[in-house]
């Protein structure tokens, strides 16, 4: 620690930041433009200037910009002295010059960096009276709504967009005192995580289309802390809603998440929570196939009688679902009936994820941590598009070895300018071997491109190179140099990480990257080992149960279930159809709970309408096995209720009968003692500061009356939530509350996004309280063997070719794909082969070429992908079409017949 004087009160701050972090850190107010935590310093906008003095008998001292200005113990400036005050005012002043006069229509305003550090800067009057610069806004996408007129030119677009987020379809374009923001044309941005100019952006330059179409002012939003459950990842996200419907996703800074940002899916995709396919009602279908509603409590009645009538309940669960909704399913059926709602293959998988990270003695690193790893070996997949965040993670941790030659030269961390200059592009120890070329191989060293059981094959070797104990696998000479290449750079490096995940269905994949995290452990390394999985509670999920969904269909084929409650999951996405139809001919009486409606709903006799996330309160468990709590934005409309609410009225135990949500959860940890962690995810519903609950909504909200004055002119009572410490109101505590209870971010002077400075225990750390979350998983030693089911080298077939998924950010996400604004960005269905494959089945780019699946044909449009080895095929996993395959599937194929 260091002390600095800052107006000669002293202050203890961080050594090796700059002195802008460090008084925002202390609690003062200095106005910045080009500055970003996540970002660091280059200076650009003048903005944060302040008086440095050499000592305390310097009465003079001399201008500086605080934000390229490393701390020094001693040192002493001065935000508040005239000159500094100035300065600051007149440089806002100059960069307000060709600002337009529009903050009353502006989609920032009330939330805008500008407004406030122009008001924070005293800066009140426009002298300038002459014409000002004009621009063309560009069409940038549907996600994004272009304003260059409100440019002030600080580069932190181009700087997260190009430098951080590492895109190529986005930069700066000037001549001479005209300085443009854009594409080269207009067009989409191409980057996954493009969305995040809406909070880098310190002005209203770039907004958020999606709001805009239905916009509401920034103050007259209802929010509160969310979990994203679009990927397994659980990125935090505030939630926000008017009038009834989700209007926005912001990111909800985690310090041991996903920090400042999040991916455009995740940002983007909530647009079905508003969808027109939302069950509203609960529905009754007649024998003659006919829909009838049902009021709530009649619904109720008749499903609690045919499950006392019922020979055997037997219940789905899901990992779209919250632990809670899991846990009152199991209940309800019995621990000995509860299936998880996932085929063998995959819960197996999640299954060994699950002992490998408690047993392997290697630790699996939250997503900040993965960022200061030094060397990372991707295994199998493709992490853009299955887990996009920690792509942008594994980003900035390939920067790391290059940073090392800055460090050399005593260079900053937060120096971006210099250190950008010194590593020149160079790039560091990453490596990605995938069935083929992914959107992180631009970041990579280098890649190799192979069939899943080959590149299960390749990481044995490298495992074997590490440690000669580990098993052995026969390479090729291409796979073999790739293998030592890998197996040095991990060697060499101080922290390595290794990557998997389930995406390819392979076990082997899975326990290659356990070997090569292990030997890495056992050479002394401090190595790392992260899994990706599906969906946002996939591992909570199988933290509850051992059982899979073709045991539940055995149950029912058998004759010995009569009765079948499936929660939040649509069995046509986990299953091939004909064996879903089989199991719905013989089902019984079938009860559906969800919120959207699908095939699986159709063969229902119930249909129940259950909230979204947006709806309802819950614990999720990410792929680190963090458990986080998500809660409520909005009291639904018409019979929508959580999940665990409606199972609660099914559950024939008096301690649940009319629990709220921390009864649940006791009940839940007294059941699974491994899970007792989920109590400490966010404070219990009676948390109160003083005796004041968290107000969901800002202290300027407006229109409570005149939202319902069609319904009664006089202000209703506000709605009650037994489930959390946060209030439906405006009213209630307004300091910072305990993290994972932060409904949005806002301190006085600071309205932007930018607040969150406010709420952290020092800028770009933890927040006060310490970060959301409790980790269920400790690495805490080993009692593994190496593992050593290596595959059978893969040989081609050409009558029956090996079918492997490809994913996409933008459509293989079910629940997101029915985002409007994300349809425009999902291809369409393909087939993907080699050229050399394609040659020898005489097929041409956009030719139809016929698949045979489990009995199901289907014609695809032919895509030529010179990246792929040859031998197998791809096709996208997710799309209604696929969506029940068991990957990897075997399939003839040949030309379509004209």
């Amino acid at each position: 620690m260091a002390t600095i004087y800052i107006d000669n009160v002293p202050y203890e701050v961080k050594d090796g930041e700059n002195l802008l972090q460090a008084c925002l850190s202390v609690g003062k107010n200095l106005t910045y433009f080009c500055w970003h935590p996540a970002l660091h310093s280059v200076g650009a906008c003048r903005q944060c200037a302040v008086i440095r003095y050499r000592d305390e008998n310097d009465t003079r001292g001399r201008i500086v910009m605080a934000c390229m200005e490393p701390v020094a113990d001693q040192a002493r400036i001065s935000i508040d002295a005239p000159e500094a005050k100035k300065f600051r005012a007149q440089n806002i002043e100059s960069l307000m010059i060709n600002h337009p006069h529009d903050c009353p229509v502006c989609d920032e305003g009330g939330e805008c960096h500008l407004q406030d550090m122009t008001v924070m800067s005293g800066h009140n009057y426009r002298r300038y009276r002459f014409k000002k610069r004009t621009h063309l806004n560009q069409y940038l996408g549907p996600f994004l709504h272009h304003e260059m007129n409100r440019c002030i030119q600080c580069y932190r677009c181009v700087r997260f967009y190009n430098d951080y987020a590492e895109g190529k379809d986005f930069g700066v374009f000037a001549a001479h005192d005209d300085v443009y923001f854009g594409r080269y044309e207009p067009g989409v941005l191409e980057n996954e995580f493009s969305g995040n100019l809406v909070e880098v952006c310190p002005t209203g330059v770039f907004t958020d289309k999606t709001l805009r179409k239905r916009y509401t002012r920034k103050w007259d939003l209802t929010n509160a802390p969310s979990i994203c459950h679009q990927c397994g990842l659980g990125c935090n996200i505030i939630a926000s809603e008017r009038y009834g419907s989700l209007r926005r996703i912001l990111n909800r800074y985690n310090g041991d998440v996903n920090g400042y940002f999040i991916c455009d899916r995740g940002r983007f995709g909530y647009e079905y929570v508003n969808s027109q396919r939302r069950i509203q009602h609960a529905l009754k279908q007649e024998p003659a196939g006919q829909w009838q509603g049902l009021k709530k409590d009649t619904a109720i009645r008749e499903i609690r009688n045919r499950i006392r009538a019922a020979k055997r309940v037997i219940g789905i669960g899901s990992p779209r679902a919250s632990l809670e909704s899991n846990f009152l399913l199991r209940e309800l059926a019995g621990a000995e009936h509860f299936y998880a709602g996932v085929s063998e293959k995959e819960s197996r998988l999640i299954k060994e994820v699950l002992h490998i990270l408690r047993h392997s003695g290697v630790r699996t690193p939250s997503l900040k941590e993965t960022e200061t790893y030094d060397a990372i070996f991707v295994i199998g997949e493709d992490v853009t598009n299955t887990a996009p965040r920690l792509a942008l993670s594994l980003r900035q941790a390939a920067k790391n070895q290059p940073k090392e030659k800055a460090k050399a030269l005593k260079i900053a961390d937060w120096n971006d300018a210099a250190i950008r200059e010194v590593i020149q592009g160079q790039k560091g120890p990453l490596f990605i071997a995938a069935p083929y070329a992914t959107r992180l191989d631009d970041a990579a060293l280098a890649t190799h491109q192979a069939h899943p059981d080959e590149i299960a094959r390749l990481a044995f070797a490298v495992a074997h190179h590490v440690d000669a104990a580990a098993a052995d696998a026969e390479l090729p000479e291409k796979a073999k140099a790739f293998a030592r290449q890998v197996a040095d750079a991990l060697v060499a490096a101080k922290k390595p990480l290794i990557v998997a995940g389930t995406s390819l269905y392979s076990p082997s994949l899975i326990h290659a990257a356990a070997n090569v995290a292990m030997a890495l452990k056992k050479a002394g390394k401090e190595a790392g080992l992260t899994y990706t999985v599906p969906e946002v509670n996939s591992m909570g999920l199988m933290m509850m149960t051992d059982q899979y969904l073709e045991q539940a269909f055995e149950q029912v084929y058998s004759g010995q279930a009569d009765m079948v409650i499936v929660v939040e999951n649509d069995l046509y996405r986990r299953l091939p159809a004909d064996q879903v139809d089989e199991f719905f001919r013989k089902a019984g009486t079938v009860v559906v709970l969800d919120s959207i409606a699908h095939r699986t709903g159709e063969h229902a006799h119930f249909v129940l309408p259950a909230g979204t996330f947006a709806e309802s309160s819950g614990t999720v468990v990410n792929n680190e096995g963090r458990a986080q709590r998500f809660f409520q934005v909005y009291q639904p409309r018409n019979d929508i209720q959580s999940t665990w609410k409606w199972l609660q009225a099914f559950v024939e135990k008096e301690q649940l009968a009319a629990a709220n949500l921390d009864d649940v959860i006791q009940q839940l940890t007294m059941a699974y003692p491994e899970l007792e962690g989920v109590r400490e995810a966010a404070p219990g519903a009676q948390f109160r500061v003083g005796t004041q609950k968290i107000p969901r909504e800002p202290h300027r909200y407006s229109g409570r009356t005149a939202m319902l004055a069609h319904i009664n002119v006089s202000e209703p009572k506000p709605p009650e939530d037994p489930d959390s410490p946060l209030s439906f109101t405006m009213e209630g505590y307004v300091g910072t509350p305990p993290a994972p209870l932060t409904p949005f971010f806002w301190s006085p002077g600071w309205n932007s996004v930018q607040a969150v400075n406010r709420y952290q225990q020092e800028v770009g750390g933890m927040l006060r309280g310490g970060n959301p979350g409790r980790r269920l998983i400790e690495a805490n030693g080993s009692s593994l063997q190496y593992f050593t089911d290596i595959p059978a080298a893969f040989h081609p077939d050409n009558f029956h070719w090996n079918i492997v998924p490809a994913y996409h950010i933008f459509g293989s996400d079910e629940l997101s794909a029915l985002s409007e604004p994300l349809q425009e960005r999902i291809p369409a269905l393909y087939l993907a082969l080699s050229p050399a494959d394609a040659q020898a089945l005489q097929l041409q780019p956009g030719q139809q070429a016929e698949l045979n699946v489990s009995g199901q044909t289907l014609r695809l449009p032919v895509v030529i992908r010179p990246d792929l080895p040859g031998g197998y095929v791809l096709v996208p996993k997710g799309w209604e079409a696929t969506a029940g395959w068991l990957f990897p599937v075997q399939s003839s194929l040949k030309p379509m017949q004209v």
